[in-house]
């Protein structure tokens, strides 16, 4: 019997044992029931309508009306209810703990049994839902079908033509509550009660907040949404509503008043336990400063708070100075409080309690790795911050770390050894000589940086890297960063080479780039959007993140550097690097349920070296595979067509490119308890710009990019445990981009134990690849 044949038997039996577990899940799923009783498995909405309705609002609706009903019943993989049948393979438990409870209760789920009270439940809350959206008079009914213990049930809304608004009137007395009223709510564009729009409650209600957030931008600080009243006559005919919004007769006085800011007190060291709120502090720039250890230089808070004595109280600037403080990073809590001026009439007293985060912590981290290509090893860290160096709400933090690994593959033997130190400064606020467009929402940082790193392969070399950078982050919103890294200075000093590995470095031209001097001067932009940023719970979300690095531009202009014409220019006795690096990443995030999501990316990069460089430096460049990129072939394995041999066994050097392109897709949901699981698929590859000799099928091609396109497909586990997840990619290649016969390149055989070992990987990270 061939080996085709042995496949085809294997499947045909593991297709019917699929079958045979479906059907003892179906089964199982009722036979606990008792008489009587009956599991839930869902519910339809329909709408029928005397008049004509959009297939568009109808889908809209009837999901509404779905959404409303309770409870939901058993979850479902695949059809089956897979949770309900591990549920009810355990009898009860005699204790509350133990393998058995935690199968049955935190694996499993108990069954979702109809009630009818439950089900009429849902009909008055349908029927009350169709009512707030404006079809009144109508009626939903109920009807429900039982086959084999199973309960579905339809409910049929019976609607006629959705009302719509005819006029809306507002409070027309004198007061300066009515005329702020009247202002805000007739003649602009933001106005949610527009006539002619249909009626909802839901709009009505959403309305008065917009209102109530104008008014509160005008001092009305004792103002709420619920002093006003919308009153709607649907008897006018035509199927129009009348809607007169008027201020209740009991709303208070002092809500129909504006507010001004009388004193403002700032307790920047306050303790709950401390009698600090008694002492009087000092004035400064209008502000009443309570410090009495002096650990906050108070221009702090004169840039920070928006709120100024005198002013209009305005809950924008309410809010705004809140973030502000909280973004600072020195506070653990941040609260303000109100009251009324015992000497003024309609002025406001502010009060903000900072309670002190530590000043300076510390961090420790140990760890240990084995990847892929044969190393193993460890690293030792260690981060120390101080969150307030010269009393200004400055943070430094300095990082230093130690780490070795051993490589054995082949018959070569690489010890390596590293070492660093990194230092980073972050003032809240801008010095420049310039202005950047920042947002008043956020404090704006100015950031410097330092850095060495020693890195040692004691077989082979030692490189040492020095670093420096100077530029600033900022945020329009809560959705977008910016940072402008204006100067940033890279120095890479390679030496002590053995004579082994000199004879590599000649003949193999992507090692010799590896360790080859280097001296980048140039500047960074980097854009970032997150719409998930803010909690929503929107169906679709979005990432970006776009980046421009520039090197040498402005030293190449000054000293005419032309690599082309053989004239390479040098800057302290060394020549510097001249590129233009563009990347953007795009991920597109759909929600389809509670747990559930369909996630793609599209990252896509370019590279180009001019004037006093003919390549892009190998810290610069992109690199395809590894855990967040291609999981289906070893890390920085992949350029083109170029095959470097299989990491398993041989020692396969890094293979950098200058164009890169990667896609992917992952559908994503939840298992069990804290775990997850994912199906995934990725492609894509990186290239060179230009002919390599030593990596045949490396060059980018309009011509031939697409057959190039690396694919690959897996599966995976990732456990949630809220500070962190872990995750744990399997993935195989579906189409290899190498020079092979095209049998080879497409080539899946699960029952060859050879090719398993060299093409299915493993991947262990934390956190989601995207």
């Amino acid at each position: 019997m061939n080996l085709k044949k042995i496949h085809s038997i294997y499947f045909k039996h593991l297709a019917v044992f699929a079958g045979l577990v479906l059907l003892f899940a179906s089964c199982s799923n009722t036979k606990n029931l008792a008489p009587g009783q009956n599991l839930f498995v869902g519910s339809k909405e329909k709408i029928k309508s005397t008049d004509k309705i959009p297939s568009n609002k109808r889908k809209e609706l009837e999901s509404e009306l779905s959404s409303l009903v309770r409870p939901e019943p058993n979850s479902t993989i695949l059809g089956a209810r897979f949770k309900l049948t591990v549920f009810n393979m355990f009898k009860e438990p005699k204790k509350p703990k133990g393998l058995i409870y935690w199968l049955k209760y935190k694996v499993g789920e108990p069954p979702v049994l109809a009630s009818n009270s439950a089900l009429e439940k849902n009909r008055l809350v349908l029927q009350s839902h169709l009512e707030n959206a404006g079809f009144f008079r109508d009626s939903v009914v109920m009807d429900t079908s039982v086959k084999n213990k199973k309960l579905s049930v339809t409910y049929t809304a019976l609607v006629d033509t959705q009302y719509r608004i005819n006029n809306v009137s507002y409070p027309n007395d004198s007061s300066i509550l009515s005329k702020n009223i009247r202002q805000y709510a007739t003649g602009k564009k933001y106005v949610l009660l527009k006539p002619n729009n249909p009626y909802s409650l839901d709009v009505i209600k959403d309305e008065r907040t917009r209102i109530d957030a104008r008014l509160k931008d005008k001092g009305f600080y004792y103002f709420n949404p619920d002093y006003l009243l919308a009153k709607a006559d649907s008897t006018i005919g035509n199927h129009k509503v009348d809607i007169d919004l008027r201020i209740k007769p009991e709303t208070p006085s002092n809500a129909r008043l504006p507010y001004y800011i009388n004193n403002v007190y700032v307790f920047a060291d306050y303790d709950i336990n401390a009698d600090t709120a008694r002492r009087r502090g000092k004035l400064f720039e209008g502000y009443r400063i309570i410090d009495p250890n002096h650990k906050y230089n108070p221009k702090i808070f004169s840039r920070t708070l928006v709120f100024k004595p005198g002013e209009l109280y305005n809950r924008t600037d309410h809010n705004l100075s809140l973030n502000r403080l909280i973004t600072l990073g020195i506070y653990k809590f941040v609260k303000v409080r109100f009251e009324p001026a015992r000497d003024s009439v309609q002025k406001l007293n502010a009060f903000y309690y900072l309670t002190p985060t530590n000043t300076k912590s510390i961090r420790f981290e140990v760890s240990g790795l084995t990847k892929s290509n044969n190393a193993t090893g460890g690293e030792f860290s260690t981060n120390w911050r101080h969150r307030n160096l010269f009393k200004g709400a400055e943070l430094l933090t300095i990082a230093a770390n130690f780490g070795f690994q051993t490589q054995i593959s082949s018959g070569y033997d690489v010890n390596t050894l590293s070492y660093g130190l990194e230092a980073n400064l972050f003032v809240p606020r801008i010095i420049a000589p310039f202005r950047l467009n920042t947002s008043s929402a956020y404090v704006p940082q100015t950031k410097f940086g330092a850095s060495y790193k020693f890195y040692n392969r004691t077989t082979q070399y030692t490189l040492r890297s020095i670093g420096a950078s100077y530029g600033y982050v900022w945020k329009n919103n809560i959705k977008n960063e910016h940072e402008f890294t204006l100067i940033n200075i890279n120095a890479v000093k390679p030496a002590n080479f053995t004579d082994s590995f000199k004879a590599l470095i000649d003949t193999n031209l992507t090692v010799r780039r590896s360790v080859e001097k280097q001296f980048i001067f140039g500047s960074i932009y980097n854009y970032n959007y997150n719409s998930q940023a803010q909690a929503n719970t929107k169906k679709n979300n979005f990432y970006f993140n776009g980046n421009v690095d520039a090197s040498g531009n402005l030293l190449g202009l000054l000293t005419g550097a032309d690599v082309k014409k053989g004239d390479k220019k040098k800057i302290f006795g060394q020549e510097f690097t001249q590129y233009l690096k563009l990347e953007g990443d795009f991920r597109h995030y759909l929600r389809l349920g509670k747990y559930s999501s369909f996630n793609t990316r599209l990252d896509a990069g370019v590279a180009i070296a001019y004037g006093n460089d003919t390549l892009v430096p190998f810290i610069k460049e992109f690199f395809g595979g590894g855990v967040s990129d291609l999981r289906g072939f070893r890390a920085r394995t992949l350029v083109g067509a170029y095959y470097a041999g299989n990491p398993r066994d041989s020692l396969v050097w890094d293979q950098p490119g200058d164009v890169k392109l990667l896609l992917s897709a992952e559908y994503r949901a939840k298992l069990f308890s804290i775990f997850r699981y994912a199906l995934f698929a990725d492609a894509g590859n990186v290239w060179t710009l230009k002919y390599d000799a030593e990596r045949p099928g490396s060059k980018f091609s309009s011509n031939n990019f697409m057959r190039q396109i690396a694919v690959d497909a897996g599966i995976g586990l990732r456990a949630d445990v809220s500070i962190l997840i872990v995750r744990l990619d399997v993935a195989f290649p579906l189409h290899l981009p190498y020079n092979l016969p095209n049998g080879e390149k497409y080539k899946i055989d699960f029952g060859d134990s050879e090719w398993r070992k060299n093409n299915i990987v493993w991947n262990l990270a934390i956190g989601y690849p995207f």
